[in-house]
């Protein structure tokens, strides 16, 4: 191999390739991908591209806007309520409530329906549902789905359903000695 030096290019004869040091300093514009030897640095939509001479008329001068436009002092503001609100802890269960079927169910409906003067067969044809399914609803076997919860609120003139705080401890709880965790817990 024999390498002759001239100037700036270097031959190669073994080769026969002439390599001029220039050619790795080729850039590539970030917008049309053309093969320049300089390129410019702009800002275009909010973005910095490094682009060739022809596609820097489509940006403004990274130099000129090097700080950027300045945010007003609302915008900042509203950011931070926005963070604040979203920071914050969240009490998922406060003011909660749901609506649940009361605990003997089955008997309340057996003492409406008697001090009615109604029998199993005559309640169960008012209000178009079958004997058997009303006998097993009085005996607390099935529990009612809310339709029919409001037939039978409606026709004995009784409340079935109760509303219950989630959460919320109702009654001391403290009808034996027991040790509960009730006992633990400071209530204020």
């Amino acid at each position: 191999m024999v390498v002759a030096r001239l100037d700036e290019i270097i031959v190669c004869k073994c080769i026969m390739l002439i390599y001029n040091p220039c050619d790795w300093m080729v850039m590539i514009c970030e917008m049309c991908g053309k093969e320049v030897p300089v390129t410019k640095t702009v800002i275009v939509e909010g973005s910095r591209l490094n682009v060739c001479p022809n596609c820097a008329r489509f940006g403004e001068d990274y130099r000129n806007n090097q700080s950027g436009a300045p945010m007003s002092s609302s915008v900042i503001e509203q950011r931070l309520e926005k963070r604040e609100r979203r920071m914050k802890t969240k009490d998922i269960y406060s003011g909660t409530s749901s609506t649940e079927l009361i605990d003997d169910y089955g008997g309340a409906i057996r003492e409406a329906r008697e001090a009615k003067g109604m029998d199993l067969e005559q309640f169960s044809a008012s209000i178009l549902e079958k004997k058997g399914t009303i006998s097993k609803i009085e005996a607390n076997a099935l529990v009612p789905d809310d339709k029919l919860i409001k037939k039978i609120e409606k026709a004995l003139g009784i409340k079935l359903t109760e509303t219950v705080q989630s959460g919320v401890t109702v009654g001391g709880g403290n009808n034996s000695n027991k040790m509960t965790l009730g006992n633990f817990i400071r209530k204020e």
